[in-house]
């Protein structure tokens, strides 16, 4: 259990870390002449929406742990820690190219439809990288799944606003392309290394 929460706790953490997961904010942000308080109460409802998807779909996928779990032996010690290993080895594959949306500052233009652009495209852009966690986690129980709801998501938000205010006075100066391009590959070793632990320890 400590292995599977310490490994979605890394992954949340690189996740609020990703550029395209708030750079979109700011851009439109400081195109639209927003305040830095209005564009972090912006970030804040577009990371729910991202956030609350991921969950979603994180608990159909807990509770299908959780039924596999008491159905098949030998799910929680071999099953689930190999998924994460493959989805590991997926992500390190696919990590050139992106899979989460892109969103261009755009000209001026109705406030209400912009927030609305943010909050549907994070809603449909969960994060699959947490995924495989939720699926283990769920043969621990609904109590384990309710503490890395818990974390990935405080993580998640409050990482995502952190970012925004610190970019968007300009005090931080990263390459935030390399990052975002080395992206998979950190979150495919974290899942890999996380399946083996969890193997090993039971």
């Amino acid at each position: 259990m400590i292995t599977i929460l310490t490994g979605s706790l890394v992954l949340s953490l690189l996740h609020a870390l990703i550029p395209n997961h708030w750079l979109p904010v700011i851009a439109i942000g400081r195109k639209e002449g927003w305040t830095l308080s209005y564009t972090t109460r912006i970030t804040f409802i577009a990371g729910l929406s991202h956030a609350v998807s991921t969950v979603l779909l994180g608990w159909v996928l807990g509770l299908i742990g959780f039924q596999l779990s008491e159905t098949v032996n030998q799910f929680t010690h071999i099953v689930a820690p190999v998924i994460l290993v493959l989805l590991g080895i997926f992500f390190i594959y696919q990590h050139h190219h992106h899979k989460h949306f892109h969103i261009d500052a755009p000209g001026r233009q109705n406030k209400r439809k912009i927030i609305l652009s943010l909050v549907v495209a994070m809603f449909f852009s969960p994060c699959l990288e947490i995924e495989g966690y939720f699926l283990m986690a769920g043969s621990y129980g609904t109590g384990f799944l309710v503490l890395l709801t818990f974390v990935y998501m405080v993580v998640t938000i409050l990482g995502m606003i952190s970012w925004v205010r610190v970019a968007y006075s300009g005090i931080l100066k990263i390459n935030w392309h390399k990052i975002e391009h080395n992206a998979g590959i950190i979150t495919g070793v974290t899942l890999i290394l996380t399946g083996i632990i969890s193997f090993y320890v039971h």
